[in-house]
């Protein structure tokens, strides 16, 4: 086919156009209006000031100030002008009356979309000044913190005042190095014994992934099938590991570090390998320390004696924690002891996943670092501490509960918890039993058993 001449071409782009303008004023004339001229602007203008005039308002430009919100003022953004004209002139006239009562009606809609507005903005400021008063607390607490505790911190960590930011929560920016501190290193770990093991792992891993059948020395005394199986489930954890976050996972940023750690403890801890729990502890400490750091702090974490009788699933001393715990149980919320000893509710059904994981699976992520920090600095009874104040928090929904529902519930605790409500709650907590402290309790427990044990020929097994 042959191109159209230009001419051709610029008529027919003419007739379109023509037939376009006509759809328009078409389209206008269905709503009552003429379509926009060149004096469109001219009538726009005319329009908004007899508004204005009905309306009592001055007839004036808005100022470029006005369009910034102070004092919560608020104008509703609705097509005022167009609601209160009259009805199209190809249409009947509204009656007074109606008319009178259609304006009521938005003026009526105007004040209650203003009251929410207002209402909305006061929450949005209030929201906006507590962030600026968190944020200009946390910075206040960094510089005291990396200015006057940590440069002296054998002085000074114990003193009052620092463990009165202690409890307030540590600053992200300095909790690694917090942590580090207030584990300790007893076991005298370094960089290069991380290296030593961290290398052991991959040549395990390669040859299990090879079919081979070498055998450390000091692995020995475990079969290959038991290892195998600690590194299937590792593999396994790890992409259970906090999945909403997604990087722990296959492809993730922090994959390889949260294997290596693990891997790495498997082979300086045979004798304890990898248990599930330890994939959460492992992940906390990546996010807050470097890689071998975080090594060091999670192999003297696990050493503790709470930690090491929940890894190695010493069920004697287990028990004994159980005990202890009931003691104060019973002390801080009678009622609630009650109803959990009428229901056969015993600690380990939700005890065992908070002490393994640290909390960090059953609470938020922040509030489960809120409570490593202060775990950090009072140890293992923090960690039943924590758990009297959660039970205390929720004893009026708990006491109305049947066994299952309480399991339930305690094994999937709201995601939505408030940190200060818990903290608050925990700091109602009396961790003395007549005149005696956790440890003395769990001491006088242990000695209590130790007795039994040797009394007893059934109990020796």
């Amino acid at each position: 086919m042959w191109p159209l001449p230009w001419c051709v071409r610029n008529l027919l782009a003419r007739k379109q156009n023509a037939r376009l303008d006509k759809q328009n004023d078409l389209g206008w004339k269905l709503f009552g209006k003429v379509p926009l001229r060149e004096n469109a602007q001219k009538e726009s203008k005319k329009i908004q000031k007899e508004y204005e005039d009905k309306a009592g308002r001055p007839s004036r430009p808005p100022s470029p100030k006005q369009n910034v919100r102070k004092h919560l003022d608020f104008e509703p953004l609705s097509t005022t002008a167009l609601i209160l004209e009259d009805r199209p002139a190809n249409l009947p006239a509204k009656p007074a009356e109606e008319a009178q009562k259609h304006r009521q009606q938005y003026e009526e809609m105007v004040v209650q979309a203003k009251k929410r507005e207002l209402k909305e903005a006061q929450r949005r400021k209030k929201q906006l000044e507590e962030r600026c008063r968190l944020e200009e607390s946390i910075g206040n607490a960094v510089l005291t913190w990396n200015n006057e505790i940590l440069p002296n911190w054998e002085t000074m960590w114990c003193s009052r005042k620092v463990r009165d930011l202690w409890w307030q929560g540590i600053p992200p920016s300095v909790r690694g190095k917090v942590w580090s501190l207030a584990i300790g290193n007893e076991l005298n770990i370094t960089h290069e014994l991380f290296d030593i093991c961290l290398a052991r792992a991959k040549e395990r891993w390669r040859c299990f992934s090879t079919g081979g059948s070498e055998v450390e020395n000091e692995d020995a005394g475990f079969s290959a099938a038991d290892r195998e199986a600690s590194l299937e489930l590792i593999k396994l954890d790890i992409s259970r590991t906090f999945p909403n976050l997604c990087i722990f996972q296959q492809g993730g940023p922090y994959h390889d570090m949260l294997h290596s750690i693990l891997g790495a403890y498997t082979c300086y801890r045979p004798d304890v390998g990898y248990v599930q729990g330890m994939s959460f502890i492992a992940a906390v400490l990546i996010l807050n320390l470097d890689t071998a750091d975080a090594f060091i702090a999670f192999s003297n974490l696990l050493n503790k004696p709470c930690q090491m009788a929940f890894f190695r699933v010493d069920h004697g001393l287990m028990l004994t924690y159980f005990a202890a715990f009931e003691v104060f149980f019973e002390e801080n919320l009678p009622k609630l002891f009650a109803h959990f000893k009428k229901n056969n509710l015993t600690p380990d059904i939700y005890l065992i996943d908070w002490i393994f994981t640290l909390y960090s699976k059953s609470l938020p992520l922040d509030l489960a670092c809120r409570v490593w920090d202060v775990f950090c600095r009072d140890g293992e009874e923090f960690l039943f501490r924590t758990a009297l104040g959660l039970l205390k928090l929720f004893e009026d929904i708990l006491t109305k509960m049947d066994f299952i529902h309480i399991a339930q519930f305690l094994t999937r605790l709201p995601e939505d918890l408030p940190a200060e409500e818990l903290f608050a709650s925990i700091a109602t907590v009396q961790m003395q039993s007549r005149n005696k402290k956790w440890a003395q309790v769990l001491t006088a427990l242990q000695k209590d058993s130790r007795e039994m044990e040797k009394g007893s020929p059934s109990l020796r097994h």
